[in-house]
């Protein structure tokens, strides 16, 4: 860190108190984005800043009772992956930019139809015929300008993935279809990275966490050969509370994974019925 971008954040620091009383220092957005502007450096290198000198960026202070100055600062400098973009990725998006992951690896082929906008947040009826990728990255923007958005207007496929992944902390898995999830996890284990996959149907989802030397989705799907292409979703289709609330459960196993707190759903597999509101977890072998 420069000498003029520590006092520079030092000269911005404000006292402030949390409702308990307990007092912190802080640094707005504003100054954030002064800074930035006068240094000619990004929004992210200004927080990180701030946060090892024990300010905290003001847009993270409610965080700042479950994460830590040090763990926000990691989550800075984590880079995740997200890998479908509509109804569970669009969620994950924005849940990410918000808690303040530092780079966001986008990575759908897919444009919006009228069809998504009954659950993908990212959809509105301005964005018909848009990329999903463009949306993602304009979100990101408008969310967190300290978080960096690395679109790219693909699918993912056995031949790209390990170039599109690369660089990639841990990935999440927002797909649609069974195959598509099969290889990414391939994947994902081939770069040694964890992966973090959820499903929806209907108003019922599952989410798990997958480490690269686990069984991982085999213990749901079989083989890659023997597994159908989709799942129950092509009769139930997808309702936005229940997709909603699996987006959220995969940010919070993200948060986890990237901090490597206890509780996490590895090995296990959550699943989810908004019918009976039922949760449950079951063992994978």
């Amino acid at each position: 860190m420069t000498e003029a971008l520590s006092e520079g954040i030092e000269n911005q620091a404000r006292p402030a108190r949390q409702p308990d009383g307990t007092t912190y220092r802080k640094i707005s957005m504003h100054g954030v984005e002064e800074l930035a502007r006068q240094l000619g450096i990004g929004h992210g290198q200004v927080e990180r800043g701030a946060l090892t000198q024990h300010v905290w960026p003001e847009r993270y202070v409610r965080n700042s009772r479950t994460l830590s100055l040090e763990d926000q600062l990691t989550m800075l400098d984590t880079t995740v992956a997200v890998v479908g973009l509509g109804g569970l990725g669009g969620i994950a998006v924005d849940t990410l930019a918000r808690l303040g992951v530092g780079t966001l690896t986008l990575i759908d082929g897919d444009a919006f139809e009228e069809s998504n906008l009954n659950r993908q947040m990212l959809a509105t009826v301005a964005l018909m015929g848009t990329t999903k990728v463009e949306a993602a990255a304009r979100r990101v923007e408008a969310v967190n300008p300290a978080v960096t958005a690395c679109p790219h207007e693909q699918f993912l496929t056995a031949e790209n993935a390990h170039a599109l992944l690369s660089g990639a902390s841990l990935v999440m898995d927002c797909l649609d279809t069974i195959s598509a999830r099969l290889t990414l996890e391939k994947a994902a284990r081939s770069l040694g990275i964890p992966l973090v996959s959820g499903a929806v149907a209907g108003l019922s989802g599952q989410v798990t966490v997958v480490y690269p030397k686990d069984p991982g989705l085999a213990a749901l799907y079989g083989s890659a050969d023997a597994a159908p292409e989709r799942g129950i979703e092509t009769a139930l289709g997808n309702l936005a509370p229940a997709v909603n609330i699996i987006a959220s459960l995969q940010c919070t196993e993200v948060v986890k994974v990237i901090l490597d707190r206890p509780g996490q759903l590895r090995n296990r597999l959550l699943l989810m019925d908004l019918a009976d509101n039922s949760f449950d977890v079951m063992e994978l072998g």
